[in-house]
């Protein structure tokens, strides 16, 4: 589970900013919103980030987005000499010479609490740390600085497995340009394993420019119960479809005249139906006549954006509660009806939600300042300061009374984080 994340000096955001996954001492609405962990801690199933346009809420997803690549690629795909996707705030002459910096801390599937953190130059890894909590108390597992070009200062700790021969070939692999627990996890490290497997697949981030895989969808589909599972919660979210069809096609001739609307994809490597090359998937919707009851077939591609958008979603938060993960979703309300907006939401509630999977997102959506819905503590606001810099703050620091009409409140200024429109001029 996400417990907290920081960030300094990444594109729109200068100082260090934030976000807290730890609930608050506030009793309302804590059985569904609150979660208990190891190590004592109560976090949040759910946290909402509101705020104008380009006001940085984008940018935290890409922060996240962009150490979930670092920790996953750098020691296999980036080469010696390759940038890092680390943009420093640009504002300033002072920070773009400065490190990035992101720190995460988390519980894995182990059940250990870890504090992972980098500080990087597109060029170069300056920093690099993780500290885990085994027993409750903090062990300093491994420490790397950059001291100059031709140095870089190691500190691992006495309770990070691993022969002398061994640790001195995880440091020596380890590139300027490549972290230290991905090259590790590379070469067989197995105590860094948790780590690195709750930091790629644990952490299911969909950034600005990234889509929900619809293959965890399509891969649903393809079977009886998984299909059952798609259309229930379609169903359950008021859409119209009787039934989905997946197919599997030959590449499609160029069309004559105009084009109709579909969802084709490639079928991916090691997807479980009898591939070949050329081949492609086909999704069809059913749905019955008014008149006779007979089931018509339409290409999915000819439903709304927002049943789409919802099936895009499908496979991933059902996969996602399955297993437990932190879904981080950048604009959840994009074509999505708020009342389905909603739903999506609800879906982390205990009773959908047995394994304490975790939703963080932004939206525009104010009627989910709810307090039937979420609490206090998981509401965020994100705005520009006066040197263009991001500023993320929690709801709390308003000391909003319990039962605060909250929506209200927000639209007429009262948190700040909204935008200041003026007149057009003739």
């Amino acid at each position: 589970m996400l417990i907290e994340l920081s960030v300094a000096n990444y594109r729109s955001i200068r100082d260090r900013q934030i976000l807290s996954l730890v609930a608050g001492p506030g009793t309302e609405m804590r059985g569904p919103n609150v979660a208990d962990a190891p190590g004592d801690l109560a976090l949040l199933r759910v946290a909402a980030v509101f705020g104008p346009n380009a006001s940085g809420k984008s940018t935290l997803f890409k922060a996240l987005a962009t150490l979930q690549q670092m920790v996953q690629w750098s020691a296999v795909a980036f080469q010696q000499g390759q940038l890092l996707p680390v943009v420093p705030f640009r504002l300033e002459a002072a920070t773009e010479e400065q490190p990035t910096e992101f720190e995460i801390h988390f519980i894995a599937g182990d059940g250990v609490r870890y504090q992972y953190g980098v500080s990087a130059t597109a060029r170069q890894v300056h920093e690099e740390w993780l500290i885990a909590y085994p027993h409750g108390r903090a062990q300093r597992w491994f420490e790397r600085t950059h001291a100059s070009s031709a140095n870089t200062a190691w500190k691992l700790g006495p309770n990070f497995l691993g022969s002398a021969a061994q640790r001195k070939v995880w440091q020596e692999s380890t590139r300027d340009n490549a972290l230290f627990l991905s090259t590790a996890v590379q070469l067989n490290n197995e105590q860094l394993q948790p780590a690195f497997q709750w930091l790629t697949q644990g952490l299911i981030v969909v950034a600005p420019g990234i889509t929900m895989n619809p293959i965890l969808s399509l891969e649903l589909l393809r079977t009886e119960p998984g299909a059952r599972r798609i259309m229930g919660l379609l169903h359950a979210a008021d859409i119209d479809i009787d039934h989905l069809e997946l197919k599997e096609e030959d590449a499609p001739p160029p069309p004559p005249g105009m084009a109709r609307i579909e969802i084709r994809l490639p079928v991916p490597p090691g997807f479980p139906l009898q591939s070949a090359q050329n081949k492609f998937l086909r999704v069809m919707s059913w749905h019955k006549r008014k008149d006779d009851g007979e089931a018509v077939a339409f290409d999915f591609g000819e439903e709304s954006d927002g049943t789409r958008k919802l099936f895009e979603y499908a496979g991933g938060l059902l996969q996602a509660i399955d297993r437990g993960a932190t879904v981080c979703i950048d604009e959840l309300d994009s074509s999505l009806h708020p009342r389905i907006t909603r739903f999506l939401v609800e879906q982390f509630q205990p009773s959908n939600n047995p394994k304490n999977a975790q939703l963080v997102f932004s939206t525009h959506d104010v009627t989910l300042m709810d307090p039937d819905l979420l609490r206090r503590d998981q509401v965020w606001f994100i705005e520009k300061d006066a040197q263009g810099g991001s500023r993320l703050y929690p709801l709390l620091d308003y000391s909003p009374r319990k039962g605060e009409a909250l929506e209200r409140g927000y639209l007429k200024g009262r948190y700040g984080a909204v935008p200041l429109t003026g007149t057009l001029e003739s």
